[in-house]
């Protein structure tokens, strides 16, 4: 009888909701000395820094003495052979030693990342041993990985999981045409999805029109019970979801044996 009470307890029980939150990552930075603009947005923002270019340093200096979390941007090959990586990029060609030493060598250069994202990679991420061996350096370093999702068959959060390493996935894309209604629309589908998933990433970038769009959006939202907050606490409360499922499971499991 008390098995059977203790199942009905754990039948009922929910965990606590949070306000429904989404992290927005705004890419490409370090190119021009306009992105140290971008500051000026609300601090919930998740800046990606490019690697070796001219304004990282700058910005990443800025943005930590404002406690801003911050990503390396990785370059990865794209199947479009006419894509630009720039410096610090990963490509299919790579032998490990290359590929990691290239790694180990950006994020050496910003130490105050938290995590990691792909820059393009629709042809890298599809590829199981180079995401095996990033996710090898970003275990060392206890980095999170936020798979951008450039392509449907990205290999990268498996990799990830093989390794240990925390990850997450993008769902929106802000502003691939920055027009006004394009802006809106997919700001309303990430509206739609946090009904639903309550929690939602998306990924801008740094253009004029984003960061305009952004300053109204958010404010916007301060009246309402959705959260801005920073990639690394999506990526921990996914975690702690995750714990808490399998700690259920494996109490329901141990009740079923002694009934």
């Amino acid at each position: 009888m008390l098995i059977k009470i203790i199942g009905l307890m754990l039948a009922c029980i929910t965990f606590a909701v949070p306000a429904k939150q989404f992290a927005i990552v705004i890419d490409d930075i370090g190119n021009h000395q306009r992105d140290l603009e971008l500051l000026s947005l609300p601090g919930g923002i998740t800046f990606s820094i490019l690697p070796h270019t001219p304004y990282s340093q700058q910005f990443a200096f800025a943005a930590s003495r404002q406690q801003r979390e911050l990503m390396l941007h990785v370059p990865m090959q794209a199947k479009d052979p006419n894509k630009t990586l720039g410096p610090g990029a990963l490509t299919v060609g790579m032998e490990k030693w290359q590929l990691q030493m290239t790694l180990g060598n950006a994020l050496s250069t910003l130490p105050q990342v938290k995590g990691v994202n792909n820059h393009m990679g629709s042809a890298l991420t599809e590829q199981i041993a180079p995401m095996k061996w990033t996710m090898e350096i970003l275990k060392k370093r206890s980095l999170y990985f936020l798979d951008s999702r450039t392509t449907s068959h990205s290999q990268a959060q498996y990799a990830a999981n093989l390794y240990g390493v925390k990850n997450i996935a993008r769902q929106v894309f802000l502003d691939n045409d920055v027009s006004a209604v394009a802006l809106n629309t997919q700001w309303q589908k990430m509206l739609k999805l946090l009904e639903s998933h309550q929690q939602v990433i998306i990924i801008a970038h740094p253009y004029k029109e984003t960061a305009a769009f952004l300053a109204t959006k958010l404010a916007e939202l301060e009246s309402t019970d959705i959260e801005l907050v920073p990639v690394s606490q999506l990526v921990e409360q996914k975690y702690v979801r995750l714990a808490e499922t399998a700690e259920q499971h494996a109490i329901s499991g141990q009740l079923r044996l002694q009934e």
